[in-house]
């Protein structure tokens, strides 16, 4: 590079005062350039941030969809080998560490009243229940009604039982109106049970399900569980009973979902009907 003013040996000095004045830059000229470079260097970092922040997001939902799938084929643990993995998910199956299951001394709809021990021996699933419900209990006994039938021969080793939710519906009478609405006598070992409310208050806690019911007229809001205990009397598994509803607030599962909770009842409890292997 030329330094203006300065000659190289041998070279006139006229010649390198015009040299010097060609290579002479003026001020504005160079400003701008050095403007461009700086609009350059601003246009290539923000493109490489936009670059950073589109791969991240793409590495996010990529990550994000393996995990959901992955969380989907998730099996939880401790489940018996005859349930699937859809089964267990649908039906939110989950072990009970092998706890007491908590006593009650109760009433049937046939006027039996009953105690949790006397059914010592027999395999017991167990929900809770509103005798006035027109929404998920309809559908829980369409499931225990198909579960029933498809145990065959085991079925004489399982108790389908349910425990009244109904403070102002909690008579007999109502327990037996609702069975035979809804076929549950089909079943031999079917008790729909009932009770004074300070009886039935302490089988909910005991069986941690909340109730709400603020009058009579009132929509019974409650827990839907289902129990299932051993022949020792002891909790093995906890489902959760779910429905759906359509926009004019009636209640619903599809017939495929149905099938798939009564087969999973019917095989849980002849896994636990069997002797121990």
């Amino acid at each position: 590079m030329r330094i203006a003013g300065a000659r190289q040996h041998g070279e006139p000095a006229g010649t390198d005062a015009a040299a010097g004045a060609a290579e002479q830059q003026p001020p504005d000229a160079a400003a701008r350039r050095s403007a461009r470079r700086r609009r350059m260097w601003i246009t290539l970092s923000l493109v490489a941030v936009l670059l950073i922040g589109v791969n991240a997001y793409a590495t996010y939902v990529l990550v994000g969809q393996h995990n959901a799938n992955a969380g989907a084929n998730l099996r939880p643990s401790g489940i018996p080998g005859n349930i699937s993995t859809s089964t267990a998910n649908l039906m939110q199956l989950s072990p009970v560490p092998g706890v007491r299951a908590p006593g009650f001394r109760l009433t049937d709809q046939r006027g039996h009243t009953m105690t949790l021990a006397s059914l010592r021996g027999k395999v017991v699933v167990l929900e809770f229940m509103d005798p006035h419900c027109t929404d998920i209990c309809p559908i829980v006994s369409q499931e225990f009604v198909d579960a029933y039938r498809q145990l065959g021969a085991q079925a004489s080793k399982v108790v389908f039982a349910a425990i009244n939710v109904n403070q102002y519906h909690a008579t007999v009478q109502d327990m037996a109106t609702f069975s035979t609405a809804h076929q549950l006598n089909v079943i031999p070992s079917w008790h729909f049970l009932t009770g004074p409310v300070p009886a039935l208050r302490t089988a909910w806690r005991d069986y941690n399900i909340e109730v709400e019911a603020p009058n009579p007229n009132a929509d019974i809001i409650h827990t839907s569980a289902v129990y299932f205990i051993d022949a020792n009397g002891a909790e093995r598994f906890l489902a959760s009973p779910m429905v759906d509803h359509m926009a004019n607030g009636t209640a619903y599962l599809p017939l495929a979902q149905i099938s798939d909770w009564a087969g999973g009842i019917a095989r849980l409890a002849d896994d636990l009907a069997r002797p121990a292997r």
